[in-house]
């Protein structure tokens, strides 16, 4: 089984982005689970979303502790929180923000990506909102979801100009990586 934490605020679209993760899982004929955890709900409070999947349906329905990946949706979480609490040993991170970010200590195996999410998406889709950069940047990082598949799971949640912005970010946030920046 495989186990992705998100971390955000309330109001950046963790829910929607575990949401669509858990879909393109699911379309590559894998079981996935996506559900989300509030601490206060109110707009700007952390909050986590959180996917598992497997190969069988997942039963598991605790929170994640040990993470095979994580998604950090707001850096700003991780001054005041150890976002990469539990991150297993080769776990990886996909970060937004920018190249000045500080990153805490990783083990030999583990990797960090750190990506410009939000400036990606302003280009983009118009909107400071990197999800989608992020889920693309996932694809490459980790080889667990195809490109396409995205595209395909993005095509059936948006519509319109937003669809196409969004299926843009995907495929920037995947050339990113493949670039080859890791931190």
């Amino acid at each position: 089984m495989k186990e992705i934490r998100i971390h955000a605020r309330a109001g950046q679209g963790a829910i929607t982005t575990a949401a669509l993760l858990g879909y393109a899982y699911f379309k590559e004929d894998k079981f996935p689970y996506a559900f989300p955890h509030f601490g206060a709900a109110r707009m700007g409070a952390p909050m986590n979303a959180f996917v598992r999947v497997n190969q069988r349906p997942v039963r598991l329905r605790s929170q994640i502790y040990e993470p095979d990946y994580i998604i950090v949706v707001d850096p700003t979480l991780m001054r005041g929180y150890n976002c990469f609490s539990g991150l297993k040993e080769n776990g990886s991170a996909i970060i937004n923000g920018k190249d000045n970010l500080e990153l805490p200590k990783l083990k030999p195996a583990q990797k960090a990506f750190v990506v410009p999410a939000n400036d990606i998406a302003l280009k983009t889709i118009g909107r400071p909102l990197g999800n989608t950069v992020l889920l693309g940047a996932f694809a490459a990082a980790t080889g667990e979801i195809k490109l396409e598949t995205l595209v395909t799971v993005i095509k059936e949640r948006f519509s319109g100009k937003i669809q196409e912005g969004n299926i843009e970010a995907a495929r920037e946030g995947f050339k990113f990586i493949e670039k080859g920046i890791l931190r």
